[in-house]
């Protein structure tokens, strides 16, 4: 019976020390992945930024401008690219819509971003677009992958529709949460101008006649927390201006906005959460389980060979019993 027992507890013990490193170096990297349907809404703030009045065409000081930013899942075009890409793809139509303290609308910018679910890796398909005009990605954007390493990373600007180094400037804590830093400036560079304006019959060919063209400059700065890949706090030192033209009047140039946009407190509290959550859930099958599985094989191991050394002792002899001596009779 012991010897069954031990045979079994063997077995057991085999199945869980495999199953430690299968379920970190195997399971982990096709389980983890982006949801295709995945969602998210993301409010920054520029307090005393300055900006341009389209009207008088003067800069002025303003008290907050908002940028929302919206990914979206596309299910349905996620879908349809996987038949012919031949791996999990995602489909993220995106929205950067600025306002002004008003209200009113200051430019808005719609893109798509494709890239694959498991390493957020770009994929090239149709329909890759940043403001309607097509583009070719090469590096991440928005996400970094599962288990960031502390090394630089190709990132993609979406104003300049051009890649570029994003440095790794060391380990920190923000708010309980050790994360990575990230920084990319990006040098004063022609943009195209937005298709949409916030001015009434003003479009990109009306602005490009008068001459005028539209310059940025950004410092991008990113905390990351590194298992999941998922940035937990950014902000950017922004601007821009026009340069030449009639439509500046004779002068050299005009700043159209500039200021420092910083994640909203709300957002900020919210987005911390949710990535101590998800951390935890990437915990649980890169180390926590797998350790785990790797103790419990080495503790049934154990009791096996317990179990088969008991098996194999030899057994104790048995007792020596000695007559009673008969009763002496006078």
């Amino acid at each position: 019976m012991r010897r069954k027992a031990s045979l079994v507890l063997l077995a057991l013990a085999v199945f869980f020390a495999a199953l430690s490193p299968l379920l970190r170096w195997y399971a982990f990297p096709r389980l983890a992945k982006i949801p295709a349907n995945e969602y998210q809404t993301m409010v920054l703030e520029a307090k005393n930024a300055t900006l341009l009045d389209y009207g008088t065409m003067t800069a002025r000081t303003v008290p907050r401008v908002t940028v929302v930013q919206t990914l979206k899942g596309n299910v349905e075009a996620s879908e349809k690219i996987e038949k012919t890409a031949g791996r999990d793809v995602v489909v993220w139509d995106g929205l950067s819509y600025v306002q002004g303290p008003d209200g009113k609308m200051v430019s808005k910018v719609p893109e798509r971003y494709i890239f694959d679910a498991h390493t957020q890796e770009p994929v090239h398909a149709t329909g890759e677009t940043v403001d309607g005009d097509p583009v070719r990605r090469e590096g991440i954007e928005f996400k970094w992958p599962f288990m960031t390493e502390k090394r630089d990373y190709e990132y993609f600007d979406a104003q300049a529709r051009t890649t570029a180094p994003i440095h790794y400037r060391g380990t920190r804590d923000f708010r309980g949460v050790k994360v990575y830093y990230f920084e990319q400036t990006v040098p004063w560079t022609k943009v195209p101008m937005p298709k949409t304006m916030p001015v009434a019959g003003i479009t990109p060919e009306t602005v490009a006649r008068t001459g005028t063209t539209r310059w940025y400059t950004t410092v991008r700065r990113f905390w990351v927390e590194p298992l999941t890949g998922a940035p937990v706090y950014g902000e950017e030192i922004h601007k821009e201006e026009l340069r030449g033209g009639s439509l500046l009047g004779g002068r050299a140039k005009v700043t159209a906005f500039a200021g420092h946009v910083k994640m909203r407190e709300d957002y900020t509290e919210h987005t911390v959460a949710l990535v101590k959550h998800n951390r935890t859930l990437v915990l649980l099958m890169t180390s926590h389980l797998p350790r785990g599985f790797l103790t419990l094989g080495a503790l049934l191991l154990a009791l096996s060979l317990y179990l088969e050394a008991r098996g194999r002792r030899p057994a104790d002899p048995p007792p020596v019993r000695t007559a009673e001596p008969e009763p002496v009779t006078a």
